[in-house]
């Protein structure tokens, strides 16, 4: 019988013990073994800090995102090898294309994300420049810069793809190593997964290892640098968390845990409106997708007592269309969960929600199956059950399966209040088109929740679904879910850095951010910056140009070429009545159009293109017959890895003939490398 592999300290390594026997979700037989006897957990770690760790941080955050990016695409050609794996956990190809495209999905989003919204540097910086001192010579600067150890990932067994894949996308882009550690009864995915991305030959050496089977003395190993990325049950969380070596150094601990979420079925969704039909729908998917072995599955539907009876049989109607089985089946919607001890647990916990509520659809001990053996297999009924709100066991026990409670709520404060009582969840839904329920819903829920959907008839064509986190934003949920947010764009890569406060001279914080900062010295030269390229270029280099007199003439003409006739501009008296400016200004955009023509460069050279304007403020009104001189700096460069061109950020003040700024702004252009 084969032995399932891990990846460690730079080579694959099978353990020579017997194992754990692994089955086949839906014919039950054995077809592997795990074991990780004879791993060297402390080793492992070593390797990832001193091999992994400075190969990565020698890259940019752009050239990470492009090894993401090639990553994804070359997953993206074998997937149909994952697909067949994915089978064997019971999953149906529709739920095999939500963990594995899905993951590669989390790739290519975090590559875009990189390289549209962080620096082509090693360093991030967080936030404005601080001013700490009255002359400008000492200033503060937050920047983050990646930790120097390990992100441990621990993955549930409901997404053996898609789930790694979530914590090692951003821990990559921040410069971090991963240790992925799957969970035992479908790593056979996982292990597929890292020999598909080690086979890419993209990765840095030591950027990514795998163990699988036991986790063993790994954690007794972790220091302060380290982090854990934990998806499972909310008390292996807990175990986890309180690991002495987790509190004794304060390791980064990000729990995703089991979750109670629920859906709130709006009162204007009546029988016959696109609502209620979503409602049903989603509901229905919801039980059946991944065979309810979801973190983000509905578990507790909440609805207007009024539609109790309606919802139940609607939902009980399409439950009965679900065909379960092989997923070999085309006609099968739904396949087995992934274990035999999976049903088992599901069942049990069947057992105490049934102690308060009664079975609507579907049965704990019966299924009828295509073209599987229903006990063999690891099969179960979609099981819909009615309960009063009152009881405590819909909003503490969790049935990880094709279970979902449907209980009647009176009013919005008591729907938001039955959402608490989940004491935390990954993710809540609120179907309706009554966007005043939604605002009153979505304020109520929120403390409670991670993430929030609200489903009408204008964006369900396009919505993702309750059940789907998106790396763009968080998943993660307060309390039970865990406290934690995974992905979560930007911000998932930010936790695997450290933020550190810099308090230094202008001059300093330059160098050390590669911005140029207020008060840094500015290089003026007989070379017209925009006539240097980007390679050329520097941060700091100048030109101070002007002055230039602001006229009457210029204002009316201006009010007249744009159409933009405000009264401020071209109404004496009534601008003299105006508080902020005593009588007639010029506009603002106009000044900032004679800031352009004063130094511009015309000439066609190194600069292509101005792509726009940031952070642009009106700082003092320009009156006619000032004179105004504008002083251009090159504040950031940013190469395109894969572009003959980057983009430059200059510093913009426009002064008037007393010193006092006009108007601040940043330039953005597109300058060529050469």
């Amino acid at each position: 019988m084969a032995m399932l592999r891990s990846y460690v300290s730079g080579r694959w390594h099978a353990s020579s013990a017997e194992g754990t026997p692994l089955h086949d979700a839906v014919t039950g037989e054995e077809f592997a073994r795990i074991s990780s006897q004879g791993i060297d957990m402390a080793a492992a770690l070593d390797h990832g800090r001193r091999v992994g760790g400075p190969a990565l941080r020698e890259l940019t955050f752009h050239q990470r995102a492009a090894l993401l990016k090639a990553l994804a695409s070359h997953l993206r050609e074998h997937r149909e090898e994952l697909y067949a794996l994915s089978a064997r956990s019971g999953a149906t190809k529709t739920d095999s294309l939500i963990d594995v495209d899905g993951g590669i999905g989390v790739l290519f989003g975090y590559a875009s994300k990189a390289k549209r919204e962080l620096p082509n540097d090693t360093v991030y910086v967080d936030g404005a420049v601080e001013p700490l001192s009255r002359g400008g010579t000492f200033v503060g600067q937050h920047i983050a810069t990646p930790l120097r150890g390990v992100a441990v990932q621990i993955n549930a067994f409901n997404f053996p793809m898609w789930g790694p894949l979530e914590k090692f996308a951003p821990a990559f882009i921040a410069g971090v190593p991963s240790l992925i550690k799957p969970a035992s009864q479908t790593a056979y995915v996982t292990e597929k997964l890292v020999e598909l991305m080690l086979a890419a030959d993209l990765l840095p050496a030591g950027s990514l290892q795998l163990v699988t089977g036991s986790a063993g003395d790994l954690l007794d190993h972790l220091t302060a640098q380290d982090l854990v990325g934990f998806t499972g049950s909310a008390s292996t969380a807990q175990v986890l968390r309180t690991h002495p070596a987790v509190v004794r150094n304060s390791v980064r601990f990000n729990a995703e845990a089991d979750s109670l979420n629920c859906s709130i079925l709006g009162p204007d969704a009546v029988e016959g409106t696109p609502e209620f039909d979503l409602f049903v729908k989603q509901l229905v998917s919801e039980m059946t997708v991944k065979a309810g072995q979801k973190c983000t599955a509905i578990r507790r539907a909440l609805v207007p007592a009024s539609l109790m009876d309606a919802v139940a049989d609607a939902a009980s109607a399409r439950l009965a269309k679900v065909v379960i089985g092989n997923p070999a089946n085309d006609t099968v919607r739904m396949g087995a969960l992934a274990g035999l001890e999976q049903r088992e647990e599901v069942r049990r916990s069947l057992k105490a929600l049934l102690e308060v509520g009664e079975v609507v659809y579907g049965s704990p001990d019966r299924v009828e199956v295509v073209d599987a053996d229903a006990e063999r297999g690891a099969f179960l009924s979609p099981v819909l059950l009615k309960a009063d709100p009152d009881h405590a066991q819909p909003h503490q026990v969790e049935a990880f399966g094709p279970v979902s409670t449907l209980m009647a709520y009176q009013d919005v404060e008591h729907a938001v209040e039955l959402a608490a009582r989940g004491a935390g969840s990954l993710v809540g839904s609120v179907v309706t088109h009554d966007a005043d329920f939604a605002r009153e819903v979505v304020i109520g829920v929120s403390p409670w929740h991670g993430r929030v959907l609200v489903l009408d008839r204008d964006d369900a064509k396009e919505s993702t679904g309750h059940g789907s986190p998106l790396p763009a934003l968080i998943h993660g949920g307060p309390g039970r879910a865990g406290g934690g947010e995974e992905m979560g764009g930007i911000r998932g890569v930010l936790h695997h850095m450290q933020r550190t406060a810099v308090q230094a001279s202008p001059r300093v914080l330059s160098a050390v951010t590669g911005r140029w900062v207020t008060g840094a010295p500015r290089t003026e030269s007989d070379v017209h910056p925009f006539r240097k390229s980007l390679r050329e270029l520097k941060i700091g280099d100048t030109v101070v140009a002007g002055p230039r007199v602001v006229t009457m003439a210029d204002i009316e003409h201006f009010a007249e070429f744009t159409g933009d006739t405000f009264y401020a501009h071209m109404d004496e008296e009534a601008a003299a009545a105006n508080p902020f400016f005593g009588g007639r200004v010029a506009h603002g955009y106009l000044v900032v159009s004679f800031a352009a023509g004063l130094f511009v460069s015309p000439d066609p050279g190194p600069v292509l293109a101005n792509v726009g304007l940031e952070n642009l403020r009106f700082l003092t009104p320009t009156f006619p017959g000032d004179e105004l001189t504008v002083t251009l700096t090159a504040k950031q460069i940013t190469p395109r890895e894969d572009k003959d061109y980057g983009e430059v950020r200059w510093d913009a003040d426009l002064v008037n003939q007393k010193g006092e700024s006009v108007a601040k702004y940043d330039v953005l252009t597109f300058v060529a490398k050469q």
